[in-house]
């Protein structure tokens, strides 16, 4: 196994069904134009209540991904 390099960057994913929907959103977006993804970490959870219930999630999110040799 090598050394691997990451480089990170930072984006907020949003749903209105819920917080793993977000987050799916967020990862499978910048991976149409990020290569080698590798791990997420998540920064934080947010929302927007409308009448007072939950009308849509935001999660912001660091992603990993392997700088190329």
């Amino acid at each position: 196994m090598s050394n691997h390099v990451y480089r990170l960057t930072e984006v907020v994913g949003s749903s209105p069904t819920s917080v793993d929907d977000a987050i799916r959103t967020a990862v499978t977006k910048a991976a149409e134009t990020v290569r080698n993804i590798e791990w997420f970490e998540t920064q934080e959870v947010r929302g927007q209540v409308v009448d007072g219930d939950v009308a849509y999630y935001q999660v912001r999110l660091k992603l990993g991904f392997r700088v190329e040799d």
